[in-house]
């Protein structure tokens, strides 16, 4: 069995939970043991040379190497020949990735820049480019402050500023890519690379998950896995599960005014004492606590856009029972229908259809459960114009028809 492995804290700055980056500078004189990084960092290695295996690759480091590292990716210093001393920038990749995603590149298609990242997560750009990337480095840390001499300094628009040059930065990285033919898309192996069992839990961890899930994308039993997952976290995957859920109800504690009942929902808890007894146990105070003290989280950028994948979602939770479409939707919120789906898909794994039928049919479960009213007038209560559409989505979703589910909860 491997040794478990020591996870970083899902917090970005120790000293103000709320910031959306934090700065500090550290020295690496030694190999490392395996890491596993909840948040999504930058290393800027000053000096040294020497190697770091992320996602079990190996790569070499050196003055000028840039270091991009995605959350619930297993980093290591496998090698140090001399010192390594580096800048270490913590950021908050979902707020980043809605603003990357804003932009579109030459040929019309959205930012793709984490696949670049994944594809080549360590690069050493030329000159030009370097000098670049310093000064945005410099830049970063006189306005986040460093972490290990509990600097905060706390300026004005200071949000924006950060963000605009965490935007500078992933430009960088990807013309340095594009400039040296960097990223290299390489075939992926049928059956996946073990490794990758926590990001794609992470990916997904906002639907039923399970270990069948699991073992059928590995190709592994459910054993193997559960004793792979222990075995590197220390943790069981029902608490691993619950540790990933906890960094996306933070999310949606600060960009929405969801009710805790429908936190549970969106985000694949059991229900509202669930997610309120995991939340609190991990963070340490109460889910209505946190979202009065970090509320200004939602104002990073100062723009409807930050919000508008959190309302869109509230908007359909809320709005289920109305005539919605994809394309009155899409026109609500100022965006083609491809756009709504492509948020959607970013923020639940469901498009528009998939995200509607799925509030429907759990709306029409409590009805069924709780009344007496016919499978034909739940159906037009919850939105549907006929019992046949409300039957044909509950199959698809519940595999079994709507009388079926009432029988079976009654007798059960």
């Amino acid at each position: 069995m491997p040794d478990i492995i020591q996870m970083q804290s899902m917090a970005r700055s120790r000293l103000d939970q709320s910031k959306l980056a934090s700065f500090d500078q550290e020295v690496i004189e030694a190999p490392t043991r395996p890491l596993i990084h909840q948040e999504a960092r930058f290393l800027l290695i000053r000096k040294g040379r020497g190697e770091m295996s992320i996602q079990s690759r190996p790569y070499r480091l050196e003055p000028g190497s840039l270091v991009a590292v995605l959350p619930w990716q297993i980093t290591t210093v496998t090698a140090v020949e001399e010192p390594l001393q580096y800048y270490l920038l913590v950021y908050h990749l979902d707020t980043l990735n809605r603003v990357m995603k804003a932009f579109y590149d030459a040929g019309g298609l959205p930012a793709m820049w984490m696949r670049d990242v994944d594809a080549s997560p360590v690069i050493t750009p030329d000159k030009r480019i370097g000098a670049q990337i310093d000064r945005l480095f410099l830049a970063l840390r006189d306005e986040l402050g460093m972490e290990s001499t509990l600097e905060s300094p706390a300026k004005p628009l200071g949000s924006i500023f950060v963000m605009n040059k965490l935007v500078e930065l992933i430009v960088m990285f990807e013309r340095s890519c594009a400039y040296s033919g960097a990223v290299d898309y390489m075939e992926q192996d049928d059956v996946p690379d073990r490794s990758e069992i926590l990001r794609y839990m992470y990916a997904h961890c906002n639907k039923k998950l399970t270990l069948s899930m699991l073992s059928r994308v590995f190709y592994m039993s459910e054993s193997s896995i559960s004793a792979y997952i222990t075995g590197i976290t220390g943790l069981s995957f029902v608490d691993l599960r619950n540790e990933m859920r906890i960094g996306k109800t933070a999310n949606y504690l600060l960009y929405t005014d969801f009710t805790v009942e429908e936190l549970a929902e969106v985000l694949g808890y059991v229900d509202s004492s669930h997610i309120s007894k995991v939340f609190s146990a991990r963070v340490g105070m109460k889910i209505n606590e946190y979202r009065k003290t970090y509320a200004r989280v939602g104002e990073i950028c100062k723009v409807d856009d930050s919000r508008k994948a959190y309302e869109i979602v509230r908007y359909i939770y809320r709005y289920y029972d109305q005539e919605l479409t994809a394309q009155n939707t899409a026109s609500r919120f100022g965006m083609s229908v491809q756009e709504l789906n492509r948020v959607l898909m970013y923020q639940l794994e469901k498009n528009f259809e998939e995200y509607l039928n799925s509030v429907r049919v759990n709306r029409a479960c409590e009805l069924l459960i709780s009344t007496d009213a016919s499978v034909m007038d739940i159906a037009l209560e919850v939105g549907y114009h006929n019992a046949k559409t409300l039957t044909r989505n509950f199959v698809k979703h519940k595999l079994m028809t709507p009388q079926s589910f009432r029988t079976a909860v009654r007798e059960g």
